[in-house]
């Protein structure tokens, strides 16, 4: 698979959630996670699983950081 997106962070599922139309789902990079909301439809097609390897393509018009 080609795509332009760049911000590519490949991690473990941890958790996946389902719930009507949308899915929850929760991957462990590094020590950090991220926390994906995509169509119930789209998490059954790609099969996602906890202890599947996945990878977060992240494409945004608008980055936040923070800093305490």
């Amino acid at each position: 698979m080609r795509l332009s997106a760049r911000n590519r962070l490949p991690g473990v599922v941890t958790s996946v959630v389902i719930d009507g139309l949308l899915a929850q789902v929760e991957l462990k990079v590094g020590d950090n996670h991220v926390v994906a909301l995509i169509s119930s439809e789209a998490c059954r097609e790609l099969d996602l699983k906890e202890g599947d390897p996945a990878t977060a393509v992240i494409k945004s018009t608008s980055v936040m950081l923070i800093r305490e």
